[in-house]
């Protein structure tokens, strides 16, 4: 039986998807920009052992830069993944952008700029990347999961384009998963406040808000949307659904 392959797509925030290794899962990491960066990281995957080695010809961990706010590169890095792995059962759409602001400013959320870049990446890159994974998915009655946020759920966020358009990726995730089934399910994971690079950069009285604002009195953990995603990956009977992790923020 041939390996299943995970493509994730942009190297951002939560690398620690990775940690979906598992027997005969080989993985490919996209990057956008910062190729050191990805290769430091193969490189420590790698050192994981294996309990089903790969064949020389077959890594089980690989990446391949695209920029996942251009259609043709988006197609691109879908035709490089089946190339170099042969086939493409789970898809981890992980892109994502905002501009942090004060969301609570009218203002401030007048950027064209940011509505546009926003919808770029937090909506139009998942939709090009299934439309290119698509056939390749349904052959394998694939998986794919898409990274959306709580500010997609619960009015909140870095800005109001950003909770704006993590909203659509929810709703276009649904919609895929009526369109693309029954062959392959799509769902979402709609992450709290994350204390990764991306999110140290809010101020600490905000993250300690953050913190009391949850009915558990502490924030989600990479780990843990890790943990959910791994499930959405590989069920078989679960498509359509928004999972939150939020500490029990939105409650």
């Amino acid at each position: 039986m041939a390996q299943k392959v995970a493509l994730h797509v942009y190297l951002g925030h939560i690398t620690a998807l990775l940690s979906l290794t598992g027997p005969g899962l080989r993985q490919i990491l996209n990057y956008a920009n910062n190729s050191s960066r990805a290769q430091d990281l193969i490189a420590e995957l790698n050192k994981i052992p294996s309990s089903s080695p790969s064949p020389p010809s077959h890594p089980r961990f690989a990446a391949i830069q695209a920029d996942v706010g251009d259609r043709p590169s988006v197609q691109r890095l879908v035709k490089e993944a089946i190339s170099q792995f042969g086939r493409l059962d789970v898809v981890i759409s992980n892109a994502g952008w905002t501009r942090m602001t004060d969301f609570g400013k009218l203002e401030e959320g007048m950027v064209d700029e940011d509505w546009d870049k926003c919808f770029l990446y937090n909506v139009k890159s998942h939709l090009w990347l299934m439309h290119a994974a698509k056939g390749e998915l349904e052959r394998n009655e694939g998986n794919f999961v898409v990274t959306a946020s709580l500010a997609g759920v619960k009015p909140s966020g870095s800005s109001l384009p950003y909770a704006v358009t993590k909203a659509a990726a929810i709703h276009l995730s649904k919609a895929l998963a009526v369109i693309c089934s029954p062959k392959i399910r799509v769902n979402s994971v709609s992450p709290g406040l994350l204390l990764t690079e991306w999110g140290l950069k809010f101020p600490e009285e905000k993250i300690e808000a953050a913190t009391q604002a949850t009915k558990l009195k502490r924030l989600a953990t990479v780990e843990d949307v890790a943990d959910h995603v791994r499930v959405l990956a590989t069920s078989r009977s679960t498509t359509g659904q928004n999972i939150v992790v939020d500490g029990g923020t939105s409650l």
